[in-house]
């Protein structure tokens, strides 16, 4: 009756997850700051902080404030990839939103954005543990793994632009006629357009 006068234990949180986040918190802070500084150099952003978390989905994100998080385990991700998010992030200081203008602005400097799109979404399927990071981190540095680009079987299905607002619409349609005659019957189809 009286168990709201009892004091709750706290758990304190010495999880090795929690262990390996604060010895490599700094780190990642570190690499994010220093390919900020590399980026702003072409884009004259400003933004007010940069936040380090330990985040089971999420890479990166960017507040309406103006501050920028980004996941520590950024860190183990290949290089071309850590800089696509990096890029992604600050583009929202000025776009929040994924528009046109949006993934013009990411294409200044990472014009392979989609492809790189791509391969965030295959390595968020497998999980972010530490341990597939770093194997996929050392397969791309070796030369393993070269960067994926996306892949279109042209018989099956086809990758197209709409012409009003130029995102990419994939068709699963048998026949290249039908292609051809516009996006009309695309309508219901799923768009692709990156994240």
């Amino acid at each position: 009756m009286w168990g709201f006068l009892r004091k709750r234990k706290r758990r304190t949180l010495s999880s090795t997850v929690t262990k390996h986040y604060l010895q490599h918190k700094e780190a990642a802070r570190e690499l994010a700051l220093a390919r900020l500084d590399h980026f702003n150099q072409h884009y004259n952003f400003s933004w007010k902080r940069v936040a380090i978390r330990n985040q089971r989905r999420c890479w990166g994100s960017c507040s309406s404030l103006k501050n920028l998080n980004f996941n520590y385990k950024i860190l183990f991700l290949p290089p071309h990839l850590r800089d696509y998010i990096i890029v992604h992030e600050m583009c929202h200081l000025i776009e929040m939103n994924h528009g046109q203008k949006f993934w013009q602005l990411v294409g200044e400097q990472v014009p392979e954005y989609r492809a790189s799109l791509a391969e965030l979404k295959l390595i968020d399927k497998g999980g972010h543990s530490i341990e597939r990071l770093l194997k996929i981190q050392a397969n791309y540095l070796s030369g393993a793994i070269v960067p994926v680009k996306p892949v279109f079987d042209e018989e099956t299905s086809f990758l197209l632009s709409c012409e009003s607002c130029g995102r990419s619409v994939v068709c699963s349609c048998n026949s290249v006629a039908d292609s051809s005659s516009g996006l009309d019957h695309h309508k219901s189809r799923r768009r692709v357009e990156p994240r």
